[in-house]
């Protein structure tokens, strides 16, 4: 074929050479040790002779010396010195080898005074190991320095950074990356503001300075990362190392806190990007928790609104508890996908842990809860956007309340019920928050009339939840567009995904009959400043529009409502609310295309009604002119 004809070719750069993994075999280690123990008894005769040593002398501290080291290779053999019994160069690897050395001194100490006509001087056993113990230490220590520097990364592939924070979260974190040859990450100076610490070495790398040093570190290095290492930091701190990393041309990367490295040693796939609860400085509250997912071990656990945040997350963590099985409901076929295939690496959609399912089937979600029989009942599965449902108040009454009545009718036989609740339900001026007033409400008087436990949680709003307020501002960032704020003082309690779905799990283990467990979730947080958290790490620094509250929004949320007193008999940071139960009569006559101000008045209403503790009768939710309408899940 003509040149002109040949097919295109494209050139792959060459890849860089394996290195060569450094090894010193038994064979050789014995024979270094043997060349140890005769130079060391030559050189020990030597100097008790004062430097002036005939011929006689040396060949007679020479065979001294190999004999040794014949006791020696056959002490060592004995401890299964050589087949590897400790790493080469290791703390224990030395002391085993000064215990071998002192065991072969002392018998050829004792074999040399015995004989009338000694073969060397007394001293020549004493000195001659203490240099042939030296020497060995050096072989060994240069053999390990060899090692540990073919462990760390390659310089041609691995990212050079900076380690901020030498604690014990760092420390670890630094011995994870110089031990990877195949890391990503090359550390080339650490930092750390105690100044003890300051031009120490530590795994071959030196500190060079606290946070007024990082610009100077990173010139001198030519670091382009900078990995913030301190465990549970406030977030000032997180806010300064950030703002001076990026003054100096580096990234900016994190630990997570320690509540999400407790199970498992640091390694270098946690590191990440800082999130906007590293910035806000949102206390870990979860951390303080005793997980209780091991309550659930061998149960039949039932999971609606699977595929939302909060169900997701939910069931990741209820599948480390090893359920006898594990039942995730929603409507959302996607949503179904995404959850079986973060959860399991699967995503056949084939398997009967996976159920297809409206609330607002009534019959269908009986049919199922009958069939499956779970033993816990998370009820996670609600409309959650506060301005349409405002719009649209008979959808919260189909999904939320309805829906929850269904399952709870449904439900009379399960051990634990958990209905998942918003902060929204304390002094509810909303219809999302009256929905899940009455929601409230309804799983007491559940509890009040059934044989398990029934029960509530309540918690803030989830940071990065489907439909959140960061998802929203993110959006509209990568959207180039303004970040619309509703007040530049509304404020909201936030929360983690991971510290939502610990107190979900910490309710169905502590809770009681009737109640709602409220989470001490610290300050609330000024969304204005979390605007401005995200637009600081935007480029070209997005703009801020505030556009107003809209109609069922407050300015600052509750967590209890009037007349709920805060009690924490069990956990310090869990308050423990008694819900008035509400008989379902009240809610199944309601009608969902009334005009929308009056089903506003209706839900209003019912969440004043007084107790109402009545014999418990199985109903049915009046869907009579109710149409096909679509839910999602929270």
């Amino acid at each position: 074929m003509p040149p002109s004809a040949a097919a295109p070719t494209t050139e792959t750069p060459p890849a860089a050479p394996r290195r060569k993994q450094p090894g010193l075999g038994r064979a050789a280690l014995l024979l270094t040790d043997s060349a140890a123990w005769t130079i060391g008894f030559g050189s020990g005769a030597w100097t008790r002779y004062e430097f002036d040593l005939t011929t006689g002398q040396l060949v007679r501290a020479l065979a001294v010396g190999a004999l040794a080291a014949a006791l020696h290779a056959a002490i060592a053999s004995l401890g299964r010195r050589y087949l590897g019994r400790h790493p080469l160069g290791s703390l224990p690897d030395l002391r085993a080898l000064s215990v071998t050395v002192a065991c072969t001194a002392i018998l050829v100490f004792l074999a040399d005074i015995a004989q009338p006509d000694r073969p060397v001087p007394a001293s020549t056993p004493l000195v001659g190991s203490a240099v042939a113990l030296l020497l060995m230490v050096c072989v060994r220590v240069a053999y390990r320095h060899r090692r540990d520097r073919w462990l760390r990364p390659d310089t041609r592939s691995a990212t050079p950074v900076l380690l901020f924070g030498l604690g014990s979260a760092g420390q670890g974190l630094l011995h994870a990356l110089v031990t990877d040859p195949q890391g990503r990450y090359l550390p080339v100076g650490l930092l750390d503001d105690d100044l003890d610490k300051h031009n120490l070495r530590i795994d071959g790398v030196r500190v060079l300075g606290g946070r007024r040093e990082i610009r100077e570190a990173v010139a001198q290095t030519g670091a382009t990362t900078v990995i913030f290492s301190v465990a549970n930091a406030d977030a000032d701190l997180i806010r300064e190392i950030r703002a001076a990393t990026l003054q100096a041309g580096a990234d900016f990367k994190v630990l997570p806190p320690v509540s999400e490295l407790v199970d498992h040693r640091i390694s270098v796939a946690d590191v990440r990007d800082v999130e906007i609860d590293d910035l806000l400085g949102r206390r870990q509250v979860a951390a303080a928790l005793v997980t209780a997912d091991s309550a659930l071990t061998g149960q039949r656990v039932l999971v609606t609104g699977a595929g939302g945040s909060i169900g997701a997350e939910l069931c990741r963590q209820i599948l480390r508890a090893d359920p006898a099985e594990l039942m995730m409901l929603d409507r959302d076929e996607s949503a179904l996908h995404s959850l079986q295939l973060s959860a399991t690496g699967r995503a056949l959609l084939d398997g009967p842990e996976l159920i297809l399912a409206d609330l607002r089937d009534g019959e269908g979600i009986a049919r199922i809860i009958r069939e499956r029989r779970p033993d816990v009942i998370f009820h996670a599965a609600a409309l959650k956007h506060l301005t349409l449902l405002q719009r649209h108040p008979g959808e919260a009454i189909k999904t939320n309340i309805w829906g929850t009545l269904s399952v709870l009718n449904a439900a009379r036989d399960v051990a634990r019920f958990v209905n998942i609740s918003t902060d929204k339900a304390a002094n509810p001026i909303s219809v999302l928050g009256y929905s899940k007033r009455i929601t409230e409400r309804l799983t007491a008087y559940a509890a009040a009339n059934g044989t398990g436990t029934f029960l509530s949680v309540r918690f803030g709003n989830v940071l990065s939840s489907r439909g959140s307020v960061v998802t929203a501002f993110r959006s509209q960032i990568d959207a180039g567009l303004p970040i619309t704020v509703t007040h530049p003082d509304v404020t909201r309690y936030l929360m983690s995904v991971h510290e939502a779905v610990q107190l979900v799990l910490h309710a169905a283990a502590i809770g009681r009959d009737g109640e709602a467990l409220v989470l001490d979730m610290g300050a609330p947080v000024r969304i204005d400043d979390l605007a401005r958290q995200l637009a600081a790490q935007a480029p070209g620094q997005p703009r801020i529009v505030y556009t107003g509250l809209r109609p069922g929004e407050k300015l600052h949320e509750d967590l209890l409502g009037d007349g709920e007193p805060d009690v924490r008999p069990l956990h310090p940071l869990i308050s423990h609310v008694s819900v008035p139960p509400l008989n379902p009569t009240e809610v199944t006559g309601l009608d969902p295309f009334d005009e929308p101000e009056k089903v506003i008045e209706q839900l209003a209403w019912l969440c004043g009604q007084p107790d109402q503790g009545a014999p418990a009768v199985a109903l049915v939710p009046n869907t009579r002119n109710a149409r096909p309408s679509s839910s999602r899940s929270t």
